[in-house]
């Protein structure tokens, strides 16, 4: 390779990285760190039917649309996954995520073991899927009170659904503890880059190699 040329790019499909956790695990800190430091990722929008919250943004943060809306798209198969959180409906919508994957780009999701089960009925073969546990309980318990985001009633809530969610661990690829943030912010981009260089994805390796075999 001459001086200063690019390196060759073989064509790869995108994937999916799926990112769950027991809230106060630290998946939201996580996601943050990959975001920002990986221009090749982005977070899936999702769509829901709840009303806009001030400073939020319409396409950027959330797609909002009305009930009606919502059910129209689920019954035309619009939808990789939805659920219904407390008393609004959020989805993600299949066709922008199926474009970024056979455009190369990987894309990012924040969704609980229900929605990671639907989206395997989908399209389990792109998918890469992560759990994040916390250190311990009690450690569990003291970041939630420390975040000062819920009262505590709604702690308690949230402590008890986390052993339920914790026991879906084994349907996932990988499993991080998260003792400390920068390592485990580290161990999650050494999956990624991991899980781009999977033979299957390097959908352009055939032709790559048929080139070097014929001397180019």
């Amino acid at each position: 390779m001459s001086k200063g040329a690019k390196p060759f790019q073989i064509e790869r499909r995108g994937l999916m990285l799926v990112l769950s956790s027991p809230s106060g695990a630290g998946k939201s800190t996580i996601s943050r760190a990959i975001l920002e430091s990986d221009p090749d990722i982005s977070m899936s929008v999702s769509v829901t039917t709840r009303p806009k919250r001030p400073g939020e943004v319409a396409g950027r943060d959330y797609h909002f649309v009305d009930k009606t809306e919502f059910d129209l798209m689920a019954n035309r198969g619009e939808l990789l996954e939805f659920a219904k959180v407390f008393d609004h409906y959020y989805g993600t919508p299949k066709g922008p995520v199926m474009d970024a994957l056979g455009q190369g780009r990987d894309v990012m999701f924040d969704i609980d073991w229900q929605g990671t089960q639907q989206l395997a009925e989908q399209a389990e073969d792109d998918m890469v899927r992560i759990f994040i546990l916390p250190p311990s309980t009690a450690e569990l318990e003291r970041r939630l009170h420390t975040r000062a985001q819920d009262p505590p009633e709604v702690v308690a809530r949230r402590m008890d659904k986390a052993a339920d969610e914790m026991s879906h661990y084994p349907e996932y690829d990988w499993v991080i503890v998260n003792y400390d943030i920068d390592k485990s912010v580290e161990q999650v981009r050494a999956i990624l880059q991991s899980e781009r260089l999977r033979r299957r994805r390097q959908v352009g390796l055939g032709e790559f190699v048929k080139g070097l075999r014929a001397g180019r």
